[in-house]
């Protein structure tokens, strides 16, 4: 298997050739070009967040499109690749769409694996031609929409997890996993999730998969059932320190359900969201109105996520966790997701910079992906004043900020939001099949 360094050649699909068929000749592919600047945040929480919102950047980085074959050029070096080997957090990139090669020079650049959600999907296949030769395949040979709609994802999927497998090799299954989630329509749904998830993991059938499941109260006992029958989760939808820790339970006990010998290639990540903490949090301290209340502003995200690394590193030690080491398990990564500023008045790494830690996942779409590869700098930070995040938490608390409240609206949300996007996306594809008179009623 070709290594990772193999991929930053001038030439990277040629190794995939047997696998991806290279981009047409004449199409536009995407290359990263970009002009580090230099960064310096503060070591403490409060100063991290004080310098991340003065910080000006200095350059932008670019997508720059050429008329090539796919083979663009070398990658330089970038922020990601330090990011990992100097702080152990995990870069990925949060989006999918065709072609599926336009990854390879984000590799390149330090991108270590992929998430996707139904909202990413909706975006790509309504907005894109590139699905249709497949998609007019499919009706044609009888397959319904909902089932057409999962051929073309999971061939995304699968392309996805051929170009992260040199990662996956070379971190012996610690890294370069590309998710894909059950059916948002079963947030609800225990043992439908159950079944969904092992569909899933069947039908994409490759080792470094990762199977969303939803963190809501049905289907914390489906992330056991799963993790029990040795498939990989991605466990999203994280808003809250006490769901995070039924999540870190739930992967315990799947583990310990196993009757595995040798857990190591049983993984998982905790995809705990950071923005839109904020996005509901900060209208509440508005509305309270006080300095006190206004000066908390954008700040309840980032700690929140900080007590959550302090509950995984004790969760993921003592007796119980040492006696599944020995059988190989791995630890759960907390994964940041939702890292996108939501607010123009906040810097555009506030979701990133202040979240660094080992044995940590950053999932980032193209906006804070871009604004950390520019100007982001490396240095741990995510328990470098623990008591202060503590702190910022109990006052929040103090103000009448509702904690329970906060994770209970934000995955409500974030569950209709996926299921929205899933539902226009069948809208649009049975649109799609009654324009080419594929459908007939």
């Amino acid at each position: 298997m070709a290594s990772v360094s193999k991929l930053s050649t001038p030439n990277p699909a040629a190794s995939l050739s047997e696998v991806l068929r290279p981009s047409p000749r004449g199409s536009r592919n995407c290359f990263l070009a970009f002009q580090p600047s230099a960064a310096n945040y503060k070591t403490s929480l409060s100063a991290s967040l004080r310098s991340l919102h003065s910080l000006t950047p200095k350059t932008s980085l670019r997508i720059k499109c050429s008329q090539t074959d796919g083979n663009g050029s070398p990658a330089k070096r970038t922020v990601l690749h330090d990011l990992y080997e100097k702080e152990g957090q995990s870069p990925w990139y949060d989006n999918l769409c065709r072609p599926v090669t336009d990854l390879l020079p984000l590799i390149a650049s330090g991108v270590r694996g992929v998430t996707s959600n139904p909202a990413i999907f909706q975006k790509a296949i309504s907005s894109s031609n590139a699905y249709n030769d497949q998609f007019r395949e499919l009706v044609q040979a009888g397959k319904d929409i909902e089932s057409a709609y999962w051929e073309l994802v999971v061939k995304d999927i699968q392309d996805a997890c051929k170009l992260f497998e040199p990662i996956y090799d070379q971190t012996d299954g610690g890294d370069g996993y590309v998710s894909v989630e059950v059916s948002p329509r079963l947030a609800n749904d225990t043992e439908g999730t159950i079944e969904a998830a092992k569909w899933l993991h069947k039908v994409v059938d490759r080792p470094n998969v990762y199977i969303k499941i939803p963190a809501t109260e049905a289907c914390v006992p489906s992330i056991k059932e799963v993790i029990a029958n040795g498939i990989s989760v991605n466990v999203t939808l994280i808003f809250s320190l006490a769901r995070y820790e039924a999540v870190i339970d739930a992967y315990l006990d799947g583990l310990e359900a196993s009757g595995l010998n040798d857990l190591s290639r049983v993984t998982s990540v905790a995809s705990f969201f950071v923005s839109r903490v904020d996005t509901l949090v900060d209208k509440a301290l508005e509305k309270i109105g006080t300095p006190e209340a206004l000066n908390l502003r954008g700040k309840a995200a980032v700690a929140q996520a900080a007590l959550a690394y302090q509950l995984y590193q004790r969760k993921f030690s003592g007796p119980r966790w040492e006696a599944l080491v020995k059988k190989g398990a791995k630890k759960q990564r907390l994964l940041w997701a939702s890292t996108s500023v939501k607010n123009p008045a906040y810097p555009d790494t506030l979701y990133v910079a202040p979240l660094i830690g080992p044995d940590t996942v950053s999932t980032m779409p193209d906006q804070a992906l871009q604004a950390f590869i520019d100007h982001g700098t490396v240095s741990r930070t995510i328990d470098s004043n623990a008591s202060e995040a503590e702190g910022i938490y109990n006052a929040l608390q103090k103000l009448g900020i509702d904690w329970s409240f906060v994770g209970s609206q934000l995955e409500l949300e974030g569950v209709d939001s996926f299921k929205k996007s899933f539902d226009s996306l069948l809208d649009s594809l049975q649109e799609k099949a009654n324009s080419l008179k594929l459908v007939s009623h």
